[in-house]
């Protein structure tokens, strides 16, 4: 039976303070929040005294206390948005795109206010100090968040900053969500244990390259936790006892101050659109429906645009030399252009850089039995079609630069689904054409998780992942990490 599991919910009112000898996640936790919030301190009132610096030097130094009584009021409304957008969440800290965009929106909030404070007391020499301010320190705040979720990877790695964590439920369900948590969960959580429903035999678990104990039965969990030092519970799909079962839990956690925490299946898909909603006591979680058209994708496409557009002049020099290299190592055309599915099934024909023989499709048919690929793709690690130069250009994926000119013409978009070719749609089960429903990408989910080292199921959940809870600022992400897989390619070939 296929399980999936792709987001935790914590139980409020269960998590309280440990007190473990060695440092806790929540610990960790409170002293990474402790020094994020020095950080972006600093930041702010440096970046506020920078343009007050700069202000001065133009309006005259008569205005200085008045600038400096405002730059100070700004300073400390700014760390009071930060705070109440919860930029610092400990359930947010060292993965996925939430903390970032908190940053950004308590940053708009911020100047908005300050905004509208200048228009309504008619403060001419103080709209510089929003000007400069505003995107130079947003910017920072930017940066530093991505410093520090680097130097928390690091210390992950090396087994510093965990949560440590027991997961209960069936073996099937407690198997998919230990995988997830040693493959994506970054700097959060790391499993030291696992508890299977039901009398089993239970075998050691192996959880990425370490094997951690197993046992079976619900009636000891808290001597379990106790015994692994585990600083939370998740609970990997649905129990047979049910949801009583689990407020029993929580309550028998009580006493080690360990945290209860929730994975549910339909956070595979509908994470970053659920929110709970308690109505007398019924905690109920509400899903958003999915949006595909509006606002936040007029803003897709002028991004798409602006950054296209620009790429394309700013690499021409590299498309003249690859061109060259390409004719140079093999009969042939330098561009390939092949059929593919864009949104809504709608054909339009996709250019790359040729990295195959010329007759490459004609060849296809005597090595499908050496298919490497999943699903319906076809891939092979040593595939005699390939150049020579074409094997540096696949590797580095500079053979898709040209698909930039296709996102010019509004074929594709910078970010979004892997464009699949026609005849791999025909394939698809009824729930994989929802990845259809908004452009496909010249990069994507699918690029920076490992590209062709991924199986066909997990394609299709990050691909149906995206399709419906993309953002602006998740694609700024997507894209930074493009830019580390192609320097540090994995799967591609």
């Amino acid at each position: 039976m296929h399980s999936a599991f792709g987001g935790f919910t914590a139980v409020p009112g269960i998590a309280a303070a440990h007190q473990p000898a060695a440092l806790s996640g929540t610990a960790w936790r409170r002293r990474y929040q402790v020094s994020l919030l020095a950080s972006d301190s600093v930041l702010i009132v440096g970046v506020l005294l920078l343009a007050v610096n700069v202000l001065t030097l133009h309006a005259g130094i008569e205005t200085l206390t008045d600038v400096l009584g405002l730059g100070g009021t700004m300073a400390v409304g700014w760390l009071t948005m930060m705070s109440l957008f919860r930029t610092r969440d400990a359930r947010l800290v060292g993965t996925g795109a939430g903390e970032y965009k908190k940053v950004i929106r308590a940053s708009s909030a911020t100047f908005a206010a300050a905004a509208v404070a200048v228009v309504l007391l008619d403060l001419e020499h103080f709209r510089g100090l929003l000007v400069l301010a505003l995107p130079s320190g947003t910017l920072l705040l930017l940066s530093s968040r991505w410093l520090w979720r680097q130097w928390l990877v690091h210390q992950s790695r090396l087994g510093h900053y965990l949560s440590k964590v027991v997961v209960v439920g069936r073996p099937t369900d407690v198997r998919y969500v230990a995988a997830q948590l040693a493959k994506n969960s970054g700097a959060a959580y790391t499993v030291v244990g696992a508890v299977y429903e039901g009398r089993t035999n239970p075998a050691a678990l192996q959880t990425g390259d370490r094997v951690v104990p197993v046992i079976s039965g619900l009636r000891k969990i808290e001597d379990f936790v106790a015994l692994t030092g585990a600083d939370a519970v998740i609970v990997a799909g649905h129990l047979r006892k049910g949801s009583s079962y689990i407020r029993e839990l929580g309550w028998r956690l009580e006493g080690s101050s360990t945290e209860l925490v929730l994975a549910s299946a339909l956070t595979n898909v509908a994470g970053p659109r659920i929110t709970m909603r308690p109505v007398e006591g019924l905690p109920l979680m509400h899903v958003e429906l999915p949006h595909f058209t509006g606002g936040r994708h007029v803003l897709k496409r002028a991004m798409d645009i602006v950054l296209s557009a620009t790429a394309l002049v700013v690499l021409a020099p590299l498309f003249l030399v690859l061109s060259v290299a390409i004719r140079l190592d093999s009969p042939g055309p330098a561009f390939f252009v092949q059929e593919r599915a864009g949104k809504d099934s709608a054909v339009f024909r996709m250019v790359k850089f040729r990295s195959m023989v010329t007759t490459a499709e004609d060849e296809l048919e005597l090595l499908k039995e050496q298919n490497e690929g999943s699903g319906v793709l076809f891939k092979m690690r040593d595939d005699p079609r390939v150049t020579r130069i074409g094997r540096i250009i696949r590797k580095y994926s500079l053979d898709e630069l040209p698909q930039f000119w296709n996102v010019l013409r509004g074929d594709m978009s910078l970010v979004g689904p892997r464009p699949p070719l026609v005849s791999e749609v025909s394939g698809y089960e009824e729930h994989t054409h929802r990845r259809l429903l908004i452009k496909p990408g010249l990069t994507g989910l699918w690029q920076v998780s490992g590209r062709s080292d991924l199986d066909w199921e997990e394609s299709i959940r990050l691909d149906l992942y995206y399709v419906e809870n993309w953002s602006v600022a998740g694609d700024l992400i997507i894209m930074w990490r493009t830019f580390k897989v192609m320097l540090q390619p994995v799967g591609a070939y």
